[in-house]
């Protein structure tokens, strides 16, 4: 096997999954990259993502009339829910054999992106979403249309005849499916129209209310009839522009943020004959030889939950308190369960600036123990669920995440082997020397300061 074969190894597990993990280095040296992908391809059975504590009594957040301090109580118990939800996802993509299924889910939860404080809402997207991960769009699509994340998210909950509210037909059809350019602003106006009535009950069980559905004749897409929300989808995956516009996404988060046009056009094509097939997409993209050419290999800024699974996958490591990992996800702006925005989180040199760059370079000493957290986050009401209290976990004193890293199993591997060439993607400019000169020639210091450098936040 050449150096070159080590690369494309790392390359693969690195777009593919979230980097190596200690137990997969000798893979990178002893595997074909075809392997390794057959490897990512396993499937196993479907776990579901849960939280631990106990649900408290149904809450209908927009109608809420119970007294202060028990509405308090269930915004703690909603917090720690989502808490627990969002270190629960987290803890798969570190720790989860099917590697691929996770990346996807994590690409899909920032395009089907939501933000709601009823933590069995957002369960319920996640698991849609890490189901149908690598299945077919369409299912993914349906599913995620009929989910009270996304409904109440985007106002359908009060989309009815004669008062249609626009915003979940536009979002659907601008971010989830066609994007701009592809449908008018009648399009949309009728697109609401159809999707009158799609709601849910304070269960989150989805609900097409027959006597709010406008059940008038609609011209949507050039196509008219009496069109109900299902009919407005199957229109949508209809169109060619879908099939591109999903490709071109997925090429930019997989590939390289700059598009290669007959590339895509080709996938796109491939992808929209084969009825939507996500895991045929993906397997053509990790199969190419375009895939592992020399631009699209490390030339991707590592997204903060990537930066922190990638770490927590080298190192062996004990965390005593995880709910601290939540505020380094806040501190470098990427918080899962909270996309920004509808549109999800923006990539590239959006996640670098002045603070979040010093505080990338230093989670590794931080959670080796060499250095302390400098950081505090922003309060954020949204996420802190109007909580001022002391109890607040984001406002609270905060203590490390009180990690011990199993130092030995990583010297073990690394004796008399060069770390740089397992841990860097992309070595041209990186400053041995340098990384040495600060180093007490030590494997674990060696190690430290290489994950330290520039050129590890790129993948």
């Amino acid at each position: 096997m050449t150096v070159l074969s080590i690369i494309h190894n790392k390359h693969l597990l690195w777009r593919a999954g979230f980097g190596a993990a200690i137990n997969q280095f000798e893979d990178l040296k002893n595997k074909y990259s075809k392997t390794l992908l057959d490897e990512l391809l396993k499937e196993e059975t479907f776990t579901y993502i849960n939280y631990d504590t106990p649900d408290t009594e149904i809450v209908d957040y927009m109608n809420d009339k119970s007294p202060a301090e028990k509405r308090k109580e269930i915004q703690k118990i909603n917090r720690r829910q989502n808490e627990e939800l969002n270190l629960n996802f987290l803890y798969k993509m570190v720790t989860g054999t099917e590697q691929l299924r996770e990346k996807m889910a994590f690409f899909w939860h920032g395009h089907f992106a939501s933000r709601v404080q009823n933590p069995k809402f957002n369960r319920q997207i996640l698991n849609i979403i890490r189901k149908n991960a690598l299945g077919n769009f369409r299912d993914l699509l349906f599913e995620v249309s009929k989910a009270p994340a996304m409904l109440g998210f985007l106002n359908n909950q009060q989309n009815k005849k004669d008062h249609p509210n626009e915003n979940f037909a536009r979002e659907v059809m601008e971010l989830f499916t066609m994007g701009r350019g592809n449908y008018t602003e009648k399009d949309i106006r009728e697109g609401a129209r159809a999707f009158t009535g799609w709601g849910y009950d304070k269960e989150g069980n989805f609900q097409e209310r027959k006597k709010l559905h406008d059940e008038g004749s609609k011209t949507f897409l050039g196509k008219t009839g009496n069109f109900t929300g299902n009919d407005v989808l199957d229109i949508i995956l209809e169109q060619k522009a879908t099939a591109r516009f999903i490709t071109a996404k997925i090429y930019r988060f997989f590939v390289n943020e700059t598009e290669d046009k007959a590339i895509i056009d080709q996938l796109a094509d491939h992808f929209y004959k084969s009825g939507y097939d996500i895991r045929k997409l993906m397997i053509e993209i990790f199969s190419s030889s375009w895939f592992y050419d020399q631009k699209n290999i490390g030339n991707r800024i590592k997204s903060p939950i990537e930066l922190m699974a990638g770490i927590m996958r080298t190192l062996p490591m004990n965390i005593q308190n995880p709910e601290n990992l939540i505020v380094y996800q806040k501190l470098l702006g990427q918080m899962l369960l909270y996309p920004p925005n509808v549109a999800g989180w923006p990539n590239g040199k959006s996640w670098i600036d002045s603070s979040t760059l010093m505080l990338r370079l230093q989670i590794p000493q931080i959670w080796s123990g060499l250095r302390p957290l400098e950081y505090r986050p922003r309060p954020d009401d949204d996420i802190d669920m109007g909580m001022k209290s002391p109890e607040n976990a984001m406002n609270k004193s905060f203590k490390n995440p009180n990690i011990t890293i199993d130092w030995q199993r990583v010297e073990k591997f690394f004796n008399g082997k060069n770390p740089e060439e397992y841990l860097i993607q992309s070595s041209k400019s990186l400053d041995l020397d340098s990384v040495k000169n600060f180093s007490d020639n030590s494997i674990k210091m060696n190690v430290i300061n290489l994950m330290c450098t520039p050129e590890y936040q790129l993948m």
